[in-house]
């Protein structure tokens, strides 16, 4: 009986010692930046379609830790519901002691600690009914970025009737004044690594306001285009792990 008890303990001690342990998930926290652009396109609010798609995100499972920056309707700011993300005015500059919307929507972000920043658009003047990734040229995650862009891109691509245009850098527009002092090229205010604290930081172009116009403000499509980001960034978090 001695002899019994012993044995027992032993195997109990083996897999006390040798049993693995559930390894502990990070907590990631996401913050999402949908476009406060009211001036784009014909009797088209791209304000409004791009905070549905990220409600959409928002709502869909996994939930996660995740918050909205939005300077749509907030008082005291400049830019607050127009402007580019590529041109000093819009963004960084300081107008009779204002800030713009799209700086106000960036400190709210940097007071959560995103480990994820994703912001979504709708492109203009394209022709093309058709979904673009925006990444940092010159980040130090670049590579990292580029390839959650790219998932993204092809989940929504895949999930939809839209093109799949690819990952492009922002100095690729052509368009900008915005310089990021830490590479001297062209750069998206948002996706500036001197302005946001996110380490992963992506902007995703969804259709275009003139040929996907009644696309975009379709509901259905809005929420298939949420859930679809959602989906593959959760995919995306959980190889991180």
């Amino acid at each position: 009986m001695k002899n019994l008890f012993l044995l027992t303990s032993i195997i109990l001690s083996s897999f006390i010692v040798y049993l693995p342990l559930n390894p502990i998930k990070p907590k990631w926290v996401i913050v999402w930046q949908p476009s406060h652009q009211t001036d784009t396109g014909v009797d088209f609010s791209e304000a409004k379609t791009c905070n549905a798609i990220i409600d959409a995100a928002m709502e869909s499972d996994p939930k996660l830790k995740e918050y909205k920056v939005w300077s749509l309707g907030q008082p005291n700011l400049h830019h607050d519901n127009a402007g580019s993300n590529t041109i000093i005015a819009h963004t960084s500059e300081v107008i009779e002691g204002k800030i713009s919307g799209y700086a106000y929507e960036l400190k709210e972000s940097n007071k959560k600690k995103p480990d994820v920043f994703i912001a979504i658009h709708n492109n203009g003047g394209t022709k093309r009914h058709a979904i673009w990734g925006y990444i940092h040229e010159g980040d130090k995650y670049e590579a990292e970025n580029r390839a959650l862009a790219d998932r993204l891109v092809a989940a929504v691509s895949a999930a939809t009737d839209l093109e799949n245009r690819g990952v492009l850098l922002d100095s690729s527009t052509g368009r900008n004044d915005y310089i990021c002092k830490t590479t001297g090229k062209k750069s998206f205010y948002s996706l500036d690594e001197n302005i946001n604290t996110a380490k992963y930081r992506v902007l995703l172009e969804i259709g275009d306001n003139g040929v996907s116009k009644a696309f975009l403000e379709n509901p259905d499509n809005q929420k298939k285009i949420g859930a679809a980001i959602k989906t593959e960034l959760a995919k995306w978090l959980a190889e991180k792990k």
